[in-house]
């Protein structure tokens, strides 16, 4: 282990704490500001560590389209869909919002060379995806039989997961980044 204030090559820091790590650290930050690689809260398997909370929202929406798979529960996007209007949480209409702003971040990103608008964003996305599920049931209990109320929220939160799911795969994708399925 290096001391504070020891060099340290590319290679040891990809080594010490992979490659998602490391491209999403310094990606992270404008190309004007400096750069203190915190390799501890890099390796970290927590909340605190960017990269990891991002890839963790979106296995945990892998997990929770598996689970439903399970259950024998058909997701229906065209249902979901339909039934968009159930969304009427502020975090709900926070997310719809946010997914929304993704192809003008994308934009903004690309034209103007700062791909860390894009880290910043897929962050506030999982973020919010996290407290939203924290707070929210998506399926119903095992052995509960749902309302068709219940069960058309549910198709909207299905849809509104798997739209969550896909732009935080997509942005991974472009920083060249992995999406797990599991963690």
């Amino acid at each position: 282990s290096k001391r504070t204030g020891d060099t340290v090559t590319l290679d040891e820091l990809i080594e010490e704490v992979g490659v998602d790590a490391s491209r999403y650290f310094f990606l992270m930050r404008s190309l004007d500001s400096q750069l203190d690689f915190d390799i501890n809260l890099a390796k970290s398997r927590s909340n605190d560590n960017p990269v990891y909370y991002i890839q963790y929202a979106h296995a945990r929406i892998c997990r929770v389209l598996e689970r439903t798979e399970e259950r024998g529960i058909k997701v229906d996007d065209k249902a979901g869909k339909a039934h968009q209007h159930l969304l009427t949480q502020p975090v709900e209409t926070d997310l719809l919002s946010l997914l929304a702003s993704y192809p003008e971040v994308l934009r903004r990103a690309a034209v103007n060379y700062e791909p860390h608008l894009l880290t910043n964003y897929l962050k506030d996305l999982a973020s919010l995806f996290h407290g939203w599920y924290n707070d929210n049931r998506i399926l119903p209990k095992d052995g509960e039989t749902p309302t068709q109320d219940e069960l058309d929220l549910m198709q909207a939160r299905l849809r509104l997961s798997k739209s969550v799911r896909q732009v935080i795969q997509n942005g991974l994708i472009l920083l060249g980044l992995t999406a797990p399925t599991s963690m």
